[in-house]
């Protein structure tokens, strides 16, 4: 049971592209984190989510015999939530409601979902530094740190580019 949810319910295990699938499964559970429009939900779920990600994508490691196994996505899964924290804090700067799924999943709003997942898979695949180095942290820690980095690099470029799009 440890090791499917480590591997994203399944997801990891598909043949090509488990970290993108995985990601995408990421973007299951931050519309969940921002249904209640709340930080007392959203940062204690994403906290939660990487304490989760660190535990069973280590005992996930552990039962296949390998450091950083493919299949295992649950450290995509949960990295996917703070890609978006930027987003987030922009919006609500900008005096907007907070900002719900309907917000992020629309229409109007679905072109910035998708280049911040994007930006998340290119960091999470060029691994820059500290990206890579943090992978040799011990077990679910190295195995969860390097999307969770990844992640912070994709907010840095949300907040240079919207320092220039209004």
């Amino acid at each position: 049971m440890k090791l499917w949810i480590a591997q994203g319910f399944g997801v990891g295990r598909i043949p090509f592209a488990p970290g993108t699938f995985g990601s995408l499964l990421g973007l299951g559970w931050f519309g969940l984190l921002l249904y209640p429009r709340s930080w007392w939900i959203f940062g204690p779920g994403v906290a939660l989510g990487f304490a989760l990600s660190v535990w069973l994508c280590g005992v996930g490691a552990m039962q296949l015999h390998q450091k950083d196994p493919g299949s295992v996505v649950l450290d995509e899964i949960t990295a996917i939530p703070l890609c978006f924290v930027s987003a987030i804090w922009i919006v609500l700067h900008r005096h907007q409601p907070w900002p719900g799924p309907d917000w992020f999943f629309s229409a109007a709003h679905g072109a910035e979902t998708a280049g911040i997942f994007i930006l998340f898979r290119i960091f999470d695949i060029l691994k820059p530094w500290p990206v890579r180095q943090s992978q040799n942290l011990y077990g679910g820690l190295g195995i969860t740190i390097d999307d969770f980095l990844a992640a912070v690099y994709v907010n840095l470029v949300v907040l240079v580019i919207s320092r220039f799009v209004q």
